[in-house]
């Protein structure tokens, strides 16, 4: 079953261009891109790292990560 996650994100500008992106409540995900659409497709790769990374090490994901319905 595939779970979906609703997470916020924090895009910051960066001189030479394009944008950082964060989250808040998922420290694990860093990741960049120029255009929206690159963004989103990093976002999901970012995401899906971090997670598994959270499975690998058997941590429990930070309580105010909830599934999306």
């Amino acid at each position: 079953m595939l779970t979906f996650y609703k997470v916020p994100l924090v895009l910051r500008p960066q001189p030479e261009g394009g944008y950082t992106v964060t989250s808040p409540v998922l420290p694990e995900l860093v990741t960049e891109g120029d255009t929206p659409e690159e963004i989103m497709e990093n976002v999901r790769d970012a995401l899906q790292a971090a997670l598994e990374t959270y499975e690998d090490l058997g941590k429990p994901l930070p309580a105010s990560l909830s599934p999306r319905i």
